[in-house]
């Protein structure tokens, strides 16, 4: 512990003024706002460094961190880890709105009753009463428990300083009155970062002025985060055309955005064989001759990248460029359980991966003083791996095999289910842990039957493998050196003009460097895609109309 004054930001990082005071306060909630690239994020994690570092947050007691996705939830946790050190952030937790409800469900279940009442090791799936429960029951039955149960509630408010929420121009109003009912009138100190140009999640219920209601509510203090750390000078003031239709009042000044650097194109293309050729082409010279790694790369869609980007994703695997939809893998590929397999798989029939190997026995090999018997243990899982690659060469893993996953049995078997339990609070539910193990060798099968190797399709697993396609909503949180936002068209963005130019906005503040943005004449319909489907296409002329 050091004293509150002695206290610098972890790996020495500068923060903005507005920055390092949120990440010092100790008396009030606050409400901050920042623009993409501000480094919400990384405040977030000096803060819980802060707080936990100095005793502002006294042990026992713990950090709550509630996100929106699973990804940004475990983001999160890595940074405070990496800031932190393992035995400070062993205090923070970090759940999604949905993980955070199904928790205090599984520990005060007792107090639902009549047709709500739960049996132990209930489910999430189709609605069958007293056993398993849909998705969208999780949030309200929470608040349903903290409204009945002063003893839930207490037992929460005795656990937590500070309550960390992330995204926060996201939340819906059933997620709202959980964090109100657990946390209002408390000495909790709550802090919100959100920026509400980037509010996309209209269309699931997200609140209009939620800041002016958590102020107002939690007596909070607002703040704002002005600084781009992210993208380029060019590309910054694309952003800042968008900001000026969205909130005129946090336009940033010519002075704070001068500079040429950063690239921008818009590209017309007849049709989207056309536009698959020169993206491929493209891509390929970033790789190969910019040294552009393929993760730093995204293909960004507004809805449905199976469809927009088909021609694409065949045009990529016929130039070699690794690529992969995390609409297919994302939300799993973050699971730590489905990690430890694909490390585990990679060392076992992969050739040469060290990498995979220094993950893998650093989850499995408990930390001990002792080198001796630390270097058995791993000797006892480098004999395990050796007589797993014998037996991999009479068992292979290819889709044929109806015993491919026999390895994968002995492996769990000889980790202790107990032990992948303890990966993560979600898995504390054995059903959780069960789904994702079953969903991760579904992936790879999945993977595996387009004609990639074994090998090909972990890798698909790893972020320093691939171009990443995805939709708009899945890449808030990410950012990348070189950004295509594809069809930037009157059909693909339909629906609240407001809403289609705050998921623009998220688009284009992804890049860093470079932003290319595709429309095209002709989008002819998908193979064997029945739904509807406009091939006649035409240029978003408000969107483009910001660029030019």
């Amino acid at each position: 512990m050091i004293k509150i004054e002695s206290w610098q930001p972890a790996d020495r990082l500068v923060l903005e003024p507005n920055a390092y005071r949120a990440a010092r306060e100790r008396e009030f909630s606050l409400a901050l706002t920042a623009g993409p690239g501000a480094g919400k994020t990384e405040m977030l994690a000096q803060r819980a460094d802060f707080l936990l570092r100095t005793g502002s947050c006294r042990y026992p007691k713990r950090i709550l961190a509630i996100s929106f996705k699973v990804d940004a939830s475990s983001n999160l946790k890595e940074r405070i880890n990496r800031r932190c050190g393992v035995e400070l952030s062993s205090r923070f937790d970090s759940y999604t709105f949905h993980a955070f409800a199904k928790r205090i469900i599984d520990r005060f279940r007792p107090i639902l009753t009549g047709d709500e009442a739960l049996e132990s090791g209930f489910t999430i799936g189709p609605k069958i009463r007293h056993k398993q429960i849909d998705f969208t029951d999780l949030v309200p039955l929470a608040i349903k428990i903290l409204k009945e149960s002063s003893v839930a509630r207490n037992a929460l408010r005795q656990t937590y300083t500070d309550v960390f929420l992330d995204e926060f121009q996201d939340c819906t109003n059933h997620q709202y009155e959980l964090i109100k009912i657990a946390f209002q009138g408390t000495n909790i100190r709550l802090t919100a970062v959100g920026d509400t140009k980037q509010k996309i999640m209209g269309w699931a219920g997200a609140l209009d002025g939620i800041f002016e209601t958590f102020k107002q509510d939690f007596q909070a203090v607002p703040l704002n985060m002005y600084r781009n750390f992210r993208s380029k000078p060019k590309l910054i003031r694309l952003q800042n055309e968008i900001v000026r239709i969205l909130d005129p009042a946090s336009v940033m000044s010519e002075e704070q955005i001068a500079g040429e650097e950063g690239y921008i194109r818009i590209l017309p293309f007849q049709n989207c064989q056309e536009e698959a050729d020169y993206l491929s082409e493209q891509i390929q010279r970033w790789v190969n001759e910019d040294k552009v790694p393929p993760s730093e790369i995204a293909i960004l869609i507004k809805s449905q990248p199976d469809l927009y980007a088909m021609k694409l994703m065949v045009a990529l695997r016929e130039r070699g460029i690794p690529y992969r939809n995390e609409q297919l893998l994302q939300d799993i590929t973050v699971e730590p359980a489905a990690r430890l397999i694909v490390d585990f798989l990679l060392s076992t029939f992969g050739k040469q991966e060290p990498s995979a190997w220094i993950r893998l026995m650093e989850k499995l090999v408990p930390f001990t003083d002792y080198d001796d018997e630390k270097g058995e243990l791993v000797q006892n899982w480098q004999r395990f791996i050796i007589k797993e690659k014998k037996e991999a060469n009479q068992n292979p893993i290819i889709p044929e095999n109806p015993k491919r996953w026999d390895c994968l049995k002995r492996f769990i078997e000889k980790v202790g289910f107990q032990a992948l339990i303890s990966l993560s609070h979600d898995y504390e539910t054995e059903s959780r842990l069960r789904d994702v193990l079953k969903d991760t060798c579904s992936k790879i099968d999945q993977l595996m039957s387009t004609g990639l190797e074994l090998k090909e399709s972990l890798k698909r697993f790893e972020d320093d493998q691939a171009v990443r396609i995805l939709t708009i909503h899945k890449s808030k949180g990410l950012e990348f050196d070189s950004v295509v936002l594809l069809g930037v068209e009157t059909e693909s963005y339909w629906g609240n003009p407001d809403e289609n130019l705050c998921a623009f906005f998220v688009g284009v503040s992804r890049a860093k460097r470079r932003l290319l943005l595709t429309h095209v004449g002709i989008r002819s319909r998908p193979a064997g895609y029945t739904g509807r489907w406009n091939a006649q296409r035409h240029r978003q002329e408000r969107f483009l109309g910001c660029v030019t």
